[in-house]
């Protein structure tokens, strides 16, 4: 297994995919029994608080770094082996935040979960930075347009001086006919080419659906993207983990957890079922904050509605 297990998903401009690939990139390695936490880093303005019921008085990090929280009370369970921690979206719970804390929620994260995925705000600001630096390595995520390419230069600007790894370069929304070379815009920039995520139909069906992609349609040529590169990141093989078919053409049972729990809701990401998560300590309490299926449609909807 790789020895990075924080990563901070980036990019320097909105809508090229950074909150669609966290989820992915969360939901292939849960499939594959690793326990997994995403975070919404973007203190300012909130992608991940969809993708749990909340109530107005519900706990979101902004509680957390105000000081009136644990990290326990905002964390929530959205399916089998992973839970988000959400921001808020009051704009006065985010002036009572102090951004620093973030740096003992990670900590706190990474001693109880496998894997933790970051997803960072776009845009220069302090809460942008603080993230890229407290990660293990940031991917940095960006379409082929030049705009987005432009300002993933500053990301990687930005990345450095908070004294951050990059681990290299991820192209959304790419087309097999295309005349771009994707190494060269990754050498432009003085990084590597992770890989590419080829724009697919089933990706906006997936938002809809309210499922991720690598479930909603597993064998589809973005889904598999996602599956690569969860597998170069930790060295795990995922490929034959989730969205396996049997002859019939039935969806068959994935493996279970190490709690022996093999039971999952194949429609969507969210477990709807009583049975105990594995996690982390504090669990038993984000079992009974599990995410509502419409509310995962929200919250992609609302982060990547260009996709």
């Amino acid at each position: 297994m790789s020895h990075e297990t924080v990563y901070a998903i980036a990019s320097g401009k909105g809508g090229v995919g950074k909150t669609t690939t966290t989820v992915n990139l969360g939901t292939a390695l849960a499939q594959a029994g690793q326990r997994v936490a995403i975070v919404d880093a973007d203190l300012g303005m909130a992608n991940l608080a969809g993708f749990v019921s909340l109530t107005p008085d519900s706990t979101t990090l902004h509680d957390v770094l105000s000081g009136d929280a644990s990290v326990d009370d905002a964390t929530y369970r959205i399916a089998d082996n992973i839970v988000a921690v959400p921001s808020g979206t009051s704009l006065d719970e985010y002036a009572d935040t102090a951004p620093e804390g973030l740096r003992e929620v990670v900590s706190d994260l990474r001693d109880r979960f496998d894997y933790v995925f970051l997803d960072v705000g776009a845009g220069v600001s302090h809460e942008t930075v603080l993230p890229l630096g407290l990660a293990d390595a940031v991917v940095l995520v960006s379409t082929p347009e030049p705009a987005a390419v432009h300002d993933s230069k500053k990301t990687l600007e930005l990345t450095e001086r908070a004294g951050g790894e990059i681990a290299g370069l991820l192209i959304t929304r790419t087309r097999p006919d295309s005349d771009i070379s994707y190494d060269e815009i990754a050498t432009r920039l003085e990084t590597s080419l992770l890989g590419t995520i080829p724009e697919d139909f089933a990706a906006r069906e997936s938002v809809y659906a309210g499922t991720p992609l690598v479930v909603y349609e597993p064998d589809g040529p973005a889904a598999a993207a996602y599956r690569q590169l969860a597998a170069d990141l930790s060295g795990i093989d995922v490929s034959d983990v989730a969205g396996q078919t049997d002859a019939d053409g039935e969806a068959s049972e994935p493996p279970a957890d190490d709690a022996g729990d093999s039971h999952r809701d194949h429609d969507s990401t969210v477990d709807h079922s009583d049975e105990t998560d594995d996690a982390g300590d504090g669990d038993e309490e984000a079992d009974e904050r599990e995410a509502a299926h419409d509310d995962v449609s929200n919250a992609i909807t609302e982060a990547e509605s260009d996709l």
